[in-house]
């Protein structure tokens, strides 16, 4: 039976801030209950949080909007309703005391705003609070950034040490709830993490995610409508490690003993690269690369299993489950034939579908180019995706 993506969730509150007016949307609502890729902003804001592992849920609204976020959010169990302050940090501090009864170990502070969020995103600032008290994503600043006074350009500023700061943002939640309470001055502060640091808090950083971007103008909405077709989605992947002497061979989630294993900066599992690339490709995705770039030292050693439940879990996201799929391994050794049943079982289990929809091929280039001289294996994966 497959593993329940459930099982290595670790459980944590949510508090998603939607209290404004969101006026710059050009919306005939506040931006978070006006339809955004089929659903409203809000559902899926808390979507995410639940589909993540979100145990609790406090939503944080305007006055007198308890109807609009009910039915945004009817069918989702209970989220808590809460009417929000002045500023967005009364917002979330009263969103925080609703929790108090419950005293969560961990909080994440959502965006209602950003209502694309990745698990992925989620599950690393929850691991990043094994060590801090307080974790948030950010991505670089890839423009030149000037400074500007009355009109004009008043200096610059190093985007080396700059960075692009996203929600939701993570905390154990006794101290953020400490660090709300104990705030001096006018309630303004633009972020949690702002909040956290005035407090004494270290505040580690996790790398976010564009799909985070923020609705905030008109053309946000533009893309509002759902974003999946109704039809199968096909994506190809390839993929080439070579072979070096004191590594562990890995293929399709099975480890063979071979003389050589294949060479790379996490398992190296070709087969199962490949696949994740079909995966992604299939989705829009981009590629493996994009998500767990090498230059990561996260994914030193990772098990390549890791990759494929991640790509599993987008084309979820995006609404779609494996079809089936399709693997060629091409090498001259080791023999593929006695680990095929291996590779398609398992290959399955971590797909969340059945052995018969995995096939699993191998040949060999008849001694010809790198793989023929034994210098390295490669792959070649097709994927399709069945809508949910």
């Amino acid at each position: 039976m497959p593993s329940s993506p459930d099982q290595n969730r670790i459980p944590f509150a949510a508090v998603i801030v939607a209290a404004g007016k969101g006026l710059r949307a050009g919306q005939p609502l506040p931006k978070q209950f006006a339809p955004w890729r089929g659903k409203t902003v809000l559902r899926h804001a808390a979507e995410a949080m639940r589909n993540a592992g979100a145990s609790h849920i406090v939503a944080v609204i305007p006055e007198n909007a308890d109807q609009l976020a009910a039915q945004a959010l009817d069918g989702l169990g209970d989220v808590v309703l809460v009417t929000g302050g002045a500023s967005r940090q009364e917002s979330v501090h009263l969103g925080l005391q609703a929790l108090e009864g419950i005293m969560p170990e961990m909080v994440l502070i959502h965006d209602a705003a950003r209502p694309d969020c990745p698990e992925r995103v989620v599950h690393d600032l929850l691991r990043a609070l094994d060590e801090w008290s307080s974790a948030i994503p950010v991505l670089p600043v890839v423009d030149s950034i000037a400074l500007a006074a009355d009109g004009v350009m008043a200096g610059s500023a190093r985007r080396e040490a700059l960075r692009r700061v996203q929600t939701p943002q993570a905390f154990r939640f006794a101290d953020i709830l400490s660090a709300h309470r104990n705030w001096h001055g006018e309630p303004n502060a633009g972020d949690d993490a702002q909040v956290a640091r005035a407090a004494g808090l270290e505040i580690a950083l996790v790398e976010g995610d564009e799909r985070l971007r923020k609705l905030t103008f008109a053309e946000d909405f533009t893309d509002s409508a759902p974003p999946l077709p109704s039809f199968p989605r096909i994506g190809t992947g390839f993929d080439v490690h070579r072979l070096a002497d004191g590594e562990d061979l890995w293929l399709c989630g099975v480890r063979i003993d071979h003389v050589q294993g294949l060479a790379g900066h996490s398992d190296a599992d070709v087969g199962i690269h490949a696949l994740v690339d079909a995966i992604l490709g299939a989705v829009a995705a981009g590629d493996i690369g994009q998500h767990f770039p090498p230059s990561d030292s996260r994914w030193k050693g990772a098990p390549s299993s890791r990759f494929l439940e991640h790509a599993v879990g987008l084309a979820k996201e995006a609404g779609y489950r494996i079809g089936n799929v399709d693997l060629t391994l091409i090498c001259e050794a080791p023999k593929i034939g006695p680990h095929r049943d291996a590779m398609r079982h398992r290959l399955a289990e971590l797909l969340g579908t059945g052995v018969d929809a995995v096939s699993v091929k191998a040949t060999t280039t008849e001694k010809l180019g790198f793989t023929g001289r034994g210098e390295g294996i490669a792959a070649q994966a097709v994927a399709s995706l069945i809508p949910l």
